[in-house]
């Protein structure tokens, strides 16, 4: 086996961060979604010839969320009159967004979940239509990213958790579980996204996981950092059986002080 290189030194959030490209693609597609609708056709669609008004190009804007800054290209239109909801013009922080961004990655979330979610956001402020070709535009790529195949063997996986507020009837704390693959090249990557169920997580859930990663090419891994949440250790052992387990530094540490 090829000697694994010393991972990058990237997280999950902050500059660089893993999840501020989800972040990036998600606020990019919904950018020219509405720009489509400001408009009222497609890019390079006929209907924009002799319409008085068209696509000119992008400019760039850096927006910062809680998980780190994001680099945008803005579509704009010859006319100047495009107004766009989600960033704001001379906004400059995005409060909130990027957790439901996150949430809508997570596999668990259905495309009337993402809809439900969007028409919150914009409230009154753009159509059906236009949260519906909103909708379209991102299910298509997070249905590919959360498909995507992946490495046959990680050296390192780790697991862990993020508290984001989903839209379920009443908006509630959520536990995103997000699984990150360290390959042999040193190289992170966020292999995916989980809305934990509200029964509650056990092995089975964490079975249904791991086989999923398994079926996108993942056939082993040297060493899996969890947080020994019940029926983890079990599921890990079960695919892929060779796999060390271990408690990350911060579980660890709780397990030698409890807090009094």
């Amino acid at each position: 086996m090829p000697r694994l290189k010393r991972p990058e030194q990237k997280g999950s959030t902050g500059p660089g961060g893993l999840l501020t490209g989800l972040i990036q693609q998600v606020l990019q597609g919904t950018l020219e979604s509405e720009m489509t609708g400001h408009l009222g056709y497609e890019p390079h669609a006929p209907e924009g010839r002799g319409s008085g008004n068209n696509r000119n190009g992008h400019y760039p804007k850096t927006v910062r969320t809680e998980v780190g800054d994001v680099d945008l290209p803005v579509p704009r239109d010859r006319n100047g009159s495009f107004d766009p909801v989600t960033v704001p013009k001379g906004s400059r922080r995005l409060e909130g967004l990027d957790q439901v961004i996150i949430s809508l990655y997570g596999k668990g979330m259905t495309t009337g979940d993402i809809r439900a979610h969007l028409a919150e956001i914009y409230g009154q402020s753009v159509s059906k239509d236009t949260i519906s070709r909103i909708t379209d535009q991102i299910v298509e790529d997070m249905v590919a990213w959360q498909n995507r195949p992946l490495d046959s063997v990680y050296p390192v996986i780790l697991m862990d958790a993020l508290n984001v507020k989903i839209r379920d009837q009443t908006v509630t704390n959520r536990p995103i579980h997000a699984v990150m693959g360290i390959n042999l090249e040193g190289e992170r990557d966020i292999v995916g996204l989980w809305v934990a169920p509200t029964s509650g997580e056990g092995a089975k859930f964490w079975l249904s996981v791991l086989t999923e990663l398994r079926n996108r090419g993942v056939q082993d891994a040297l060493i899996v950092c969890c947080d020994g949440l019940k029926g983890l250790p079990d599921a890990i052992g079960a695919t892929w059986p060779q796999a060390a387990v271990q408690l990350c530094v911060v579980h660890q540490r709780t397990r030698l002080y409890p807090p009094k």
